[in-house]
């Protein structure tokens, strides 16, 4: 009887190792590189895992809100990706800085210009962006994502708050509350320049606490199935101890 119940508390311990690392290869998100407080501006990161064996992500679609239009919308130059951005007439201009906008980004599209994101890998794509609504506690960007062998996966479901997190969710930026001076985000930045000149290390740093993240995952859950597969081959020899005596 011990046995058994070591066998399977092994068992139940590498399933829930690999329930807790499954995270770690999720769906397109996007974060702040400190906080993306409203009324300021910010550098977010667009994270795009590779969630197919057989294929790698060739193409990311990333479309911004047309409810809460931003003035400046500034990508990242990323190594081995083309940069498009489009733009769209406003049906209705804003103010910034003193300037009537009546044309804001309404996309951002990346084409890899080479093998792209392969099996196993993720890979940013940071976003300088500004000034944030100031009458919204999210935003939200619809993603589509193409793979090498034409698989389109479209993270356009808009969460709700209260249900279940829909199959393909789209990323959500959450804002925090404005600074006093409202002055501009957590990410250090008093312009939008100045938000480009600290984005190359603030990326260095995000991107090596992810890579760091993932990897204990993936040790996590190899771990988890060792233990129960070793708790699971115990059982079956203790069984078979009792029935020869």
């Amino acid at each position: 009887m011990k046995a058994s119940r070591i066998a399977a508390a092994g068992a139940l311990a590498g399933t829930a190792v690999l329930a807790l690392s499954a995270p770690a290869f999720a769906h397109v998100t996007v974060q702040p590189e400190g906080e993306a407080a409203k009324g300021g501006y910010a550098v977010v990161n667009f994270k795009v895992p590779n969630e197919r064996d057989n294929a790698s992500t060739t193409k990311v679609e990333v479309s911004f809100p047309g409810d809460h239009p931003l003035a400046s919308v500034m990508p990242q130059p990323v190594q081995g990706w083309d940069i498009k951005v489009t733009k769209s007439t406003l049906d209705k201009p804003i103010e910034s800085h003193g300037r009537k906008i009546t044309e804001a980004v309404s996309k951002v599209t990346w084409t890899a210009d080479g093998d792209g994101i392969e099996p196993g890998f993720f890979q940013k794509f940071p976003v300088s962006v500004g000034a944030l609504p100031e009458d919204t506690d999210q935003l939200v960007f619809k993603a589509i994502q193409t793979y090498s062998n034409k698989e389109v996966v479209r993270w356009i479901e808009v969460p709700q708050e209260g249900q279940e997190e829909p199959e393909s969710p789209a990323p959500v930026l959450e804002l925090s509350e404005a600074e006093d001076d409202h002055a501009h985000g957590a990410s250090g930045a008093s312009s939008e320049e100045a938000s480009d000149d600290t984005a190359p290390a603030a990326e260095t740093s995000a991107s090596g606490s992810s890579d760091t993240t993932d990897t204990t995952a993936r040790v996590l859950g190899i771990v988890g199935i060792v233990v129960g597969a070793a708790g699971v081959a115990y059982g079956v020899l203790a069984g078979r101890r009792r029935d020869t005596v």
